[in-house]
């Protein structure tokens, strides 16, 4: 056999000898994503195998732990450099010999198309394919529309393309995106053999565009196309690039192989140039850049291998899922043995669920429920390297827990409070190592939403602030550093575009037109579905413990007050803003609450007036816009994108919009400020603008400006 030396087609792409097979490498750290000097490598690795006739087979490999994950993010806004990829991905396509893809680790994106021109694909344990370009107002533009329903199916094709989710090597082979499954893991290893055993078997170049979908199976293509289209308003509803994808893909059944790749292109260009596509690559980086805190590039963060958690109730027991999920041991604490059943219950209530929906096998359930032990003294969190305080949202209540965990946990160990609102600075205060104390705000269910708020005093040590982060990513969790205020980033924030939606409401405004304008925008919920949700009662205890410190030239509305009175706290008492009947996850209108607003509107001395659904959003989300840009300048925020990072995750901003301070720069910051000006003719002590966003609007400037570095 013939080796021959390491030939660099570029200084990202070798290629060398294995007697008749030419074995391509990337090596473009740390997940060869597919910048241009990759493509040029490959394309320069293609022509080279074509032109030696002693080369019988091309073997295309990843360096490291991946094939290849997709497009350089480098590149993301920039203007694009020859090759594209598609050009690549014909080019390998076309080649003469036989061409195989070893798939390990990940091939996300433009990694799979380019797996897909290659004419066969052998997948290690453990690979993830994907095609997650809608996740950023995209579509495969390098063939990927056209090639994957020729070896998957129509409909297969489309769950690929619309979920965007990775799904592993067994599944892949089951759709025949690959075609054998190695159980080896050195990608050289299994792929040279597999190689050597094309050569010996003589198989043919197996060019994708040359399959076509069975006559026998276009009925069944077409009624998963019509499916596809059905779902656009219900799964995709605002998108623009789900009803791109799916033209794409109907390509295959109507257009020759050439024509269906000029009409993916061209749907590709036109996701290119929407807002949509610019403020899902804002999100994409906008979470990333979060975890990039002063603290963390300070200090490296403590071990945590033991977690307690003080509390079983509706959170603590989320909160106890989610680091079961991780795999980290937990020690729950409950006052009384009864409190402490109740919280067990919740824990298992959850994984059970995930069973009967077939989520989780009952095997995976009993051994993440083996992790998971409880007490009623709180010495049994003396070992604990972590422990958060779940328990109700009152400060003597919190503080008597914090003097139990400062008395037995050990010396080093975290000492984080889960609150929504409540002074962490104080709380610290009350303890004799203030440095451990730092605030763990998770969002309800805590083993399902992304958001963690991870709230930072005064005298916390940097090194516990980098072990929340750690914590975060070791729960899959989206981190936000928050400074300490009356409900930190988010929920500050949702108090005030809350008070808005409250004034709208008392000026002649519906509860049912506010959350159907603001569904329309994009939200999953409106304000008062959102209340109705998470109880009335909740809000009502808030506003009663902040009636002593309320601004008296504010207005105050009193009409979720009136409610409440009556005991109409949303889903769990079966009436709120709505009314939920016999049970019902889904509200009703309900008549009587219009005839109390009707009557509180009175009391106000308030003539109700039209408002059209513009006006409720220019008013609701120049609020939103407005207190983000406090937060910001207060330094409760690092910068713009973590406000926008907090409020796509953990109060359902649509993502294809960016969060609410990348809209403000998309409709522009002079817009947002001159709507506030102009809402303060009839309430200027509510509509008192940012001066931050004066700043910036005097100086041209938008609020992605203070995104950079050094900037502000």
């Amino acid at each position: 056999m013939t080796t021959s030396p390491q030939r660099p087609t570029s200084d990202v792409v070798t290629s060398r000898r294995e007697g008749p097979v030419w074995v391509v490498t990337i090596h473009y750290p740390p997940v060869n994503a597919l910048g241009v000097d990759v493509r040029r490598g490959l394309l320069a690795a293609i022509e080279a195998a074509d032109h030696d006739a002693g080369i019988q087979a091309v073997l295309l490999l990843g360096a490291g732990r991946h094939f290849i994950a997709g497009a350089d993010i480098r590149e993301f806004g920039q203007p694009p450099q020859a090759p594209l990829l598609a050009d690549v991905c014909n080019r390998i396509e076309a080649c003469t010999k036989p061409v195989v893809a070893v798939i390990h680790g990940s091939a996300l994106g433009g990694g799979l198309e380019v797996a897909l021109a290659a004419h066969y694909r052998l997948a290690l344990p453990g690979a993830q394919f994907a095609l997650p370009e809608v996740t950023l107002g995209l579509l495969p533009g390098a063939g990927g529309t056209q090639r994957a329903p020729r070896l998957t199916g129509v409909e297969a094709a489309l769950n690929l393309m619309l979920d965007g989710k990775p799904i592993g090597a067994t599944k892949a082979l089951a759709l025949q995106l690959a075609d054998r499954l190695d159980s080896g893991v050195d990608p050289v290893a299994a792929g040279l053999a597999y190689a050597r055993e094309l050569i010996v078997s003589r198989a043919p170049v197996r060019p994708t565009r040359d399959r076509q979908i069975a006559a026998t199976d276009v009925p069944a293509a077409r009624q998963a196309l019509d499916a596809a289209r059905a779902a656009l308003g219900r799964q995709y509803r605002g998108l623009f690039s789900p009803a791109r994808i799916i033209d794409a893909v109907q390509a295959v059944l109507d257009l020759p192989f050439d024509d269906g790749l000029r009409l993916e292109r061209d749907a590709f260009l036109q996701c290119l140039d929407t807002p949509q596509r610019q403020a899902l690559i804002h999100a994409f980086f906008a979470e990333r850049e979060a975890a990039k805190v002063p603290e963390a590039g300070r200090a490296q963060p403590r071990t945590v291998n033991h977690a307690g958690i003080v509390g079983g109730g509706t959170m603590g027991a989320g909160i106890a899922v989610a680091m079961l999920d991780a795999g980290l041991p937990v020690m729950m604490v409950e006052r009384d043995a009864p409190s402490l059943a109740r919280g067990q219950a919740n824990v298992a209530k959850v994984y059970d669920s995930q069973v009967k929906r077939g989520r989780l096998d009952a095997a995976e359930r009993d051994r993440r429920l083996s992790l998971w032990s409880g007490a009623t003294d709180y010495q049994a969190l003396a070992d604990a390297d972590l422990v958060v305080e779940a328990v109700f949202e009152d400060m003597a209540v919190k503080a008597a827990v914090f003097a139990e965990l400062d008395r037995v946990c050990k010396p080093g160990a975290v000492l984080a409070s889960n609150t929504s609102y409540l002074d962490i600075d104080r709380l610290a205060a009350q303890v004799s190592r203030p440095q451990d104390v730092i605030g763990l705000h998770f969002f309800s269910p805590a083993n399902v939403m992304k958001l963690l708020e991870i709230v930072v005093p005064d005298q916390v040590a940097d090194e516990v602030v980098s072990t929340g982060f750690a914590l975060a990513r070791r729960l899959k969790k989206i981190a936000v550093r928050a400074g300490v205020c009356d409900g930190f980033i988010g929920n500050r924030m949702m108090a005030v575009y809350r008070q808005a939606a409250d004034y709208l409401l008392a000026d002649g405004a519906s509860p049912y037109q506010i959350d159907q304008a603001v569904r329309h925008f994009g939200f999953p919920m409106g304000p008062y579905q959102i209340m109705d949700l998470a109880g009335g009662d909740i809000g009502w205890a808030t506003r009663k413990r902040r009636a002593a410190t309320r601004d008296p030239n504010l207005r105050y509305v009193p009409i979720a007050d009136r409610l409440c009175e009556r005991g109409w706290f949303g889903q769990k008492t079966g009436r709120g803003w709505y009314l939920y009947p016999d049970g019902s996850r889904s509200g009703q209108e309900d008549p009587e609450v219009l005839a109390i607003v009707d009557q509180e509107r009175r009391k106000l001395g308030l003539t109700p007036r039209l408002f059209t659904e513009e006006d409720i959003l220019r008013r609701y989300l120049a609020a939103m816009i407005n207190e983000g840009a406090n937060v910001v300048r207060q330094g409760i925020a690092l910068r713009p994108l973590d406000v926008d990072v907090t409020m796509l995750y953990g109060y359902g901003f649509p993502r294809y919009r960016g969060g609410p301070m990348h809209y403000a720069d998309q409709v522009g910051l002079d817009v947002i400020l001159a709507d506030i000006h102009a809402f303060a003719a009839q309430d200027p002590h509510f509509w008192q603008p940012s001066p931050l966003l004066v700043e910036q609007v005097e100086r041209g400037g938008s609020f992605n400006d203070l995104n950079r570095p050094g900037q502000g």
